[in-house]
């Protein structure tokens, strides 16, 4: 019996074996492997990869930029309502009293027509019918030049018996009575005359003096309702 002096080989040694071969094939081949990059580039990358992830600084220069324009944006939008609006009023304006140069000269022909009325008493218009007849034209002359007056929006300022406005009145003299509140207008020298809200022409009048003051005078007219309040509750 012929024994075989040779030995089975170990699995570790199959295995360096087959470990050797791939090796020798790789280095007929070429081929190797890529070495593992330096630490220094893995941070260099971590910080590029920051980089593009956080805002830069020319991000946040537009976004300034743009906060900028949208602001002058906003206050130029703003500048052109009220410029819009200015312009519209001054042409509502100038719509609505463009008429007070001429309606200031017409009020002047309105008083001569009243003054030539006041010239005709009734009485003599009664004994003469033409006196009578030019009095009825003249009349109607006035009413309507007044009526045309309240077309334009030119109106009588309100005056007898009312409180004295010196923004509205010029007082022309005082009355004294005790018997009427104390800067009630008592008489009219000339009618006043309004453009809207504005005054064309300050109403001439005159004033009362001596009576009680307005706020005594209110205080007693209370107290007078209150006693006939009290009267009819009775």
């Amino acid at each position: 019996m012929i024994e075989n002096d040779q030995k089975p080989d170990s699995p570790e040694s199959a295995q360096d074996a087959g470990a050797d071969e791939a090796a020798s094939a790789k280095e007929q081949s070429g081929w190797a492997a890529p070495e593992a990059p330096p630490a220094g580039d893995e941070v260099r990358a971590d910080a590029a990869i920051d980089e593009l992830l956080a805002p830069s600084a020319a991000i946040e220069q537009l976004e300034a930029e743009k906060a900028d324009l949208t602001d002058r944006l906003v206050r130029l939008a703003a500048d052109m309502e009220n410029l819009r609006k200015r312009t519209q009023r001054d042409v509502d304006d100038a719509r609505k009293y463009a008429v007070s140069s001429f309606a200031g000269d017409m009020l002047v022909v309105g008083d001569n027509l009243h003054r030539a009325l006041e010239a005709a008493p009734a009485d003599k218009r009664e004994a003469n019918e033409d006196l009578r007849t030019l009095a009825e034209g003249v009349e109607m002359t006035a009413r309507e030049m007044e009526r045309l007056l309240e077309k334009n929006g030119i109106t009588r300022i309100a005056a007898a018996g009312e409180r004295f406005d010196p923004h509205r009145h010029q007082a022309m003299f005082e009355v004294p009575d005790p018997t009427v509140t104390a800067g009630t207008i008592v008489q009219v020298v000339q009618e006043g005359y309004q453009i809207g809200d504005r005054v064309l022409r300050a109403a001439m009048v005159g004033v009362s003096k001596g009576g009680p003051a307005p706020g005594d005078a209110a205080a007693n007219d209370g107290d007078a309702d209150k006693a006939d309040a009290e009267g009819v509750t009775e």
